[in-house]
């Protein structure tokens, strides 16, 4: 199965996908995920076989309601306390940590999204589930401006929804999360601040913005979300804590992908977590795309984004503690 981490608990989550046809079972991923010290996973659906295998296991879940359910959930009170009592409830030796409605919504399906929230909010309140947060998970392409994370702000596509998420959100303090990829911030566009930039190894300050010194790319995403929903001007918005629900770097298939790179930033992510940004100073909360790679994704860099394969050896040396 590859080295087993040595550290203690990992300081990230992991993304357990499954568009794969040669994934092993459930609950020999699960197996994984404990030998490795993970203590918290992010499935992208309520997947019964893995949460099946993850009941009773100690590991916190961050489960997907997925966007073709948003129109359902939205509908009304009656829809969103069957999916929770078929998904949630049918599991209660699940530790649930979040529920995450819709990821990366699609425009044409945004004004779905707060009243599909709200009513999984009250579902699982209703049910006695009410620590367990609502949240969604918003892409990279929401964010218009990246540098100087100063001047962050969302595009006004995203503008046009992320008031009422942000409201939603700090009214019922969950946090926000969104899928930040440096790896495709670099090879789109921001490569001239150099590949270091990119991978956690800049000697010293890249981009200094007011007080504030970046040495790394992750921590200037970051910062630039925090100042787009600052700029929303909603009450309390400045509480919303980011969650990175997906990031990391493929191996294979695409510029500047390749195993080399993608050990450096993923093992370089797990121990700067512990120090957050220079503007919120407290440990970000993380989760590595993703666990293995996935063959039934679109080719070339979809598919090599694993920290395995799909026979459970390693894609190279890493732990997850810091």
């Amino acid at each position: 199965m590859g080295s087993k981490s040595n550290a203690g608990a990992a300081s990230v989550g992991v993304c357990y996908g499954t568009s794969g046809d040669n994934l092993p079972p459930a609950s020999a991923a699960v197996g994984m995920l404990r030998e490795n010290g993970f203590t918290v996973v992010r499935l992208y659906w309520p997947d019964g076989e893995a949460l099946a295998a993850l009941g009773g296991s100690g590991i916190k879940v961050v489960v997907g309601a997925p966007n073709e359910v948003l129109t359902t959930l939205a509908s009304g009170a009656p829809a969103a306390a069957a999916w929770v009592r078929d998904n949630i409830q049918a599991h209660p030796t699940v530790a649930f940590r979040y529920v995450v409605v819709g990821n990366e919504v699609p425009v044409g399906q945004t004004q779905f999204l707060v009243p599909a929230m709200e009513n999984v909010h009250a579902a699982l309140a209703a049910a006695g589930l009410g620590h367990v947060k609502v949240t969604t998970a918003i892409s990279q392409g929401t964010i218009a401006v990246h540098l100087p994370p100063s001047a962050g702000k969302f595009t006004e596509e995203a503008r046009s929804f992320m008031g009422y998420v942000v409201s939603f959100l700090a009214r019922t303090r969950a946090p926000l999360l969104a899928n930040l990829y440096p790896y495709f911030v670099y090879t789109l566009g921001l490569g001239h601040l150099g590949m270091d930039f990119a991978l956690f190894t800049a000697p010293e300050t890249v981009v200094q913005d007011g007080e504030y010194g970046y040495q790394n790319l992750f921590d200037a995403t970051v910062d630039a979300l925090y100042a787009a929903v600052g700029k929303l001007g909603v009450a309390g918005g400045d509480r919303v804590r980011v969650v990175v629900s997906e990031t990391g770097w493929p191996t294979a298939g695409g510029a500047a992908a390749s195993v080399e790179n993608a050990r450096t930033y993923n093992q370089n992510l797990v121990t700067h977590v512990w120090k957050g940004t220079p503007r919120r100073p407290r440990r970000v909360e993380a989760y590595v795309f993703a666990m293995f790679n996935e063959d039934q994704k679109e080719a070339g860099v979809e598919q090599n984004w694993g920290l395995f394969y799909p026979n459970m050896e390693r894609v190279y040396p890493i732990t997850f503690g810091a």
